[in-house]
């Protein structure tokens, strides 16, 4: 009994050695990302808005001026959502100069009796149906694929090329400025990615919710400070804009279509290819003219199964597979950011070795308690480094809280501190999924569109900044 009690004192010990060593190396480079937005913020506070006033909606030219725009919304299985979603799109942008592409599979005829129906009534003109030759589900990347050769017939045939393409999901509530903001910046931009910001949902505050966190932070920090450090923006898949002629030299490199059909994550991937070539991306937060966040919003996945499913498909394709895709190419900065996109499997293990340390040394705690043991003692550096990381820790949940009460008020933002402790469970079954997946990837087993199951708002999206 003494002999396994020791045993398990000593596993303990290095469960949290291990665990503190990781969390203390992650934690310094959430504080870096933190200090880099601190200081590029202050600066230009300092430097520049105190002397010119932010641009807003109304400094943009008026609807119709920017285009043709291309919009691309691949579907599969999306009967549910796909109809109000096309409907507030035409709403939204009928004085804007586009035409949107929806991609569909000939065995989905929910989906396509939906799309028939919405054309003939109000999308005869503005909606082109794409069907797709193959069955589904193929990988999204495919369905866009299909959509750009459909794009590349139709500008042959009026003689009149696309200025930016602009990819949405059928589950997006976009914002009717969107179109006017992508459009002025894409001459000058590769790739223009707006802020995409989930809806919140009162069914699942919890799961759902936790969703609202890492976007709030990421699309209000993260990318904002990549961008400052000239690493390339990858694409959030929805809400973003790419200029045509640069999508159209990635198409001509790989003699075909610019999407990866051989991707899980091919928006992602895509951002960085066009760092890669050369091609500047950037994120604009603009507010409308009531004050709103120019953005893209959604609702996440509101159930466990649902949002280990999506975690596992982004940790797949791009923190295993774009390791082998994409690998180590760029200066120190390009390296850093890649490096920050693929530590989701290595953060799981860190996590779960925490998880299982705490548990464990709980259960000694009162194990030696009850059997009138001495209590357990660490060596150093281990209190050291419990201490330390405990403060990055603090550090990281009050700067989490911030930008999720700026996104979303102070309720969201009290509710972001339990709700890290979902995330890091969704985030460790994840990475499980994740790896099953890809093993049997690398046996031969083909990836396809391992999407989830998408509602839509019923009364539309309430403001969000």
């Amino acid at each position: 009994m003494e002999s396994a009690l020791a045993a398990l004192e000593v596993l303990c010990g290095e469960l949290l050695l291990f665990a503190a060593i990781g969390l203390l190396i992650g934690g310094l480079d959430d504080l870096a990302i933190d200090l880099i937005y601190i200081a590029r913020r202050g600066w230009r506070s300092l430097t520049i808005y105190a002397r010119i006033a932010r641009m807003t909606a109304s400094d943009l030219p008026p609807a119709g001026t920017a285009g043709p725009i291309a919009v691309f919304v691949p579907a599969w299985d999306e009967a549910d959502v796909i109809g109000p979603m096309l409907t507030g799109c035409l709403r939204k942008w009928e004085r804007d100069d586009v035409q949107i592409f929806v991609g569909a599979y000939p065995n989905d005829g929910a989906t396509l009796a939906v799309l028939r129906q919405l054309i003939a009534d109000h999308g005869r003109g503005r909606v082109t149906l794409v069907i797709n030759p193959r069955p589904g589900p193929t990988t999204k990347a495919d369905c866009l694929n299909q959509l750009w050769a459909a794009m590349e017939r139709r500008e042959i045939e009026t003689s009149c090329y696309v200025l930016t393409v602009i990819l949405h999901d059928a589950e997006d509530v976009v914002h009717p400025d969107a179109l006017r903001l992508i459009g002025f910046l894409a001459p000058r931009f590769a790739l223009v990615q707006l802020p995409v910001l989930p809806l919140e949902s009162a069914r699942s505050r919890w799961v759902s919710g936790h969703y609202l966190d890492e976007f709030a932070e990421a699309h209000g920090k993260a990318l904002i400070v990549r961008e400052a450090l000239g690493a390339a923006l990858p694409s959030a898949g929805v809400g973003c804009g790419f200029n045509r002629q640069a999508l159209g030299r990635i198409a001509a490199q790989r003699h075909g279509g610019p999407f990866d059909e051989t991707s899980l994550t091919e928006d992602y991937e895509l951002g960085l290819r066009l760092g890669d070539a050369g091609g500047r991306g950037i994120l604009v937060r603009m507010r409308d003219a009531n004050g709103g966040l120019i953005a893209t919003r959604e609702y996440f996945p509101d159930t466990w199964r649902g949002a280990i499913r999506q975690k596992a498909r982004w940790t797949v394709g791009i923190a295993l597979a774009g390791w082998d895709r994409l690998g180590w190419s760029g200066p120190w900065r390009e390296r850093w950011m890649r490096l920050r996109d693929r530590r989701a499997g290595l953060a799981a293990v860190i996590l779960l070795a925490a998880y299982a340390g705490m548990v464990l040394a709980m259960a000694l705690h009162g194990i030696n308690h009850l059997l009138g043991r001495p209590a357990m003692t660490w060596q150093q550096p281990l209190p050291w480094l419990l201490g330390f990381t405990a403060v990055l820790l603090v550090w990281r949940v009050l700067t989490r809280m911030l930008f999720v009460w700026r996104a979303y008020g102070v309720g969201q933002a009290l509710l972001s501190v339990p709700r890290t402790l979902i995330a890091n469970i969704i985030a460790i079954l994840a990475a499980g999924r994740a790896v099953s997946i890809y093993v049997r990837h690398l046996r031969g087993q083909a990836l396809v569109w391992d999407k989830t199951q998408h509602r839509f708002p019923e009364t539309g999206a309430g403001s969000v900044s």
